[in-house]
Parts: structure tokens; sequence; C-alpha cells
């Protein structure tokens, strides 16, 4: 049965520990932990805003230094593909992403939902017009979260549990952007920042709550990025409005891969 493969996977990190100190049998254990894994998603699943782009990948803007490939290399899974495609909304997961999920796939990952509320036109309305239309339009978001993304989420995990049944499926959710308090010159107004922040958090609420009524691991970013955000003191590993490469704003970093949300994956895994 495939899930206890997955199950040995976590069993055969302690039998490697012990086999190595005593120097035996480190290539059966590893033989032992193959796994199948699928990334899915939308742009960070598929790493914009982290570069070296896949040039292959086209549009989907897929990323060497994205946190499905960094913990593909740092595992070798058995078989391993990355579907992830930027701008992808529910409805493209089930249409384009899917082919190569079986009952064969031990692990999947996606992050999803972000486009389908409108992250896009949320941040450009904050950016471009007034505060108060800025709030209105995450309050607009913030409704569709409400009212049509839940059914939207279900159909998607729903077609991802039909295709990989035995799979162990985490789900990520969206940082945070801003840092509240003292200065930024990021352009928007704390009340604005904090309107974004608490969509997000929104989002990511109902996500988690979607992701396990359909038996899911909702592995959330926030700790991990808290103190990296937007108007941080320290190291931000999130872009801010990038006017060269607009494609890239207010998507994490290659830092933000590997330091956000890679170890926010690896431990739910």
């Amino acid at each position: 049965m495939k899930l206890s493969r997955f199950t040995a996977f976590s069993s055969s990190l302690l039998l490697g520990a012990v086999l190595a100190l005593t120097g035996v049998g480190t290539a059966q254990a590893a033989e032992s932990a193959a796994l199948d894994y699928v990334a899915l998603g939308d742009s960070y699943s598929s790493g914009v805003g982290s570069g070296s782009y896949d040039s292959a990948s086209g549009d989907c803007k897929r990323s060497t230094k994205a946190y499905p490939v960094l913990w593909k290399n740092a595992n070798a899974p058995s078989s391993f593909a990355f579907t992830a495609c930027s701008g992808a909304r529910t409805g493209d997961v089930t249409a384009n992403q899917l082919g190569p999920l079986s009952t064969a796939t031990d692990l999947v990952s996606v992050t999803i939902g972000g486009n389908d509320a409108g992250f896009a036109d949320v941040m450009t309305t904050c950016v471009l017009q007034s505060e108060a239309t800025c709030i209105n339009r995450v309050n607009q978001a913030k409704a569709y979260v409400d009212s049509t993304l839940p059914g939207n989420l279900d159909s998607v995990y729903t077609a991802i549990h039909n295709k990989a049944p035995n799979a162990r499926v985490v789900v990520l959710g969206y940082p945070r952007f801003y840092q509240l308090g003292g200065t930024c010159a990021a352009g928007l107004s704390e009340n604005e920042r904090r309107a974004i922040n608490d969509a997000s958090d929104y989002l990511n609420t109902a996500t988690a709550k979607r992701a396990a009524n359909h038996g899911f691991t909702f592995a959330s970013v926030v700790p991990a990025f808290t103190g990296h955000e937007i108007c941080a003191s320290g190291t931000a590993w999130l872009h801010s409005v990038n006017w060269l490469n607009i494609g890239e704003s207010y998507h994490p970093t290659a830092a933000g891969q590997s330091g956000g949300y890679l170890p926010s994956f690896k431990g739910a895994v």
C-alpha cells in the first residue's frame, strides 16, 4: 500500500541515522525513503520572484530556487513532477496540472486560492488608488473568500484526491506582506498594510479549513516569514513593488523560498 511507503519514509530517516553510526546499509535506507512527489499550484509554488527560471516552463516561470525543487534536491525522490504555474487559479490546477498524479503518488504540495481571490488586482488597486478604494477592494476579496472560494478549493482538492488517493497532500498558505509599525517606504498607509495582512490571514484561515475537511495538511508560512516581511528591519523575503519587473512584485525572493516556504513544507512532510 502506498501510504505505508510514506510512513516508511519517516521511519527510514531514523533507521538511516542508526545505520550511519555503524557504517552499514545507508544505500538501502536511502532507497526505502524513495517517494513519488508532485508539486502543484500558483506562482508561490512555481517560484516567481526567486529568479533562475527554467526557460522550458515559459510563462509558468518555474524556478530552480522554488521550494519544491529545493526539497527534491535535498531528498532525491524516486520521481518528481513540477507543474505549478504563475497566475494559476483553482480551475487551472484541475485543467492543466494534475496529469502526473496517480495512485503511485505519495506526496503532493500546492499553493492555490490567491489568484481566485483577486490578489493581483487588490495590490494594483492599493498601490495606485486611494486608501478608501484599497480597503474597499480588500473587503471585496474577503467577501469572495466567504462566498465562492470554498467551493473552488473543494473542487481542486477533490480532484487531487481522486487522482492520487494514497498521497499525503500538503497545502501551503501565504505570508503576511507587511511588518506593521515604524517607518516604511513601501508607499502604502498603515491602514492599507494592516488591511492587506488581515486579508492574507483571512485567506489562510479559509484555506486551512477546506484542507482539513479533505484530510490534507495545512502548512502556515506566516511564522517563518515573521521578521522578513516588507518594511521589516531585517532582510525582507518578499519583493515590494518592482516597476522594472512588475510580475515579481509581492512574491517571495529566493531567500523567501529557501528560508520561508521550504522549512514550512519540510515541517509538514
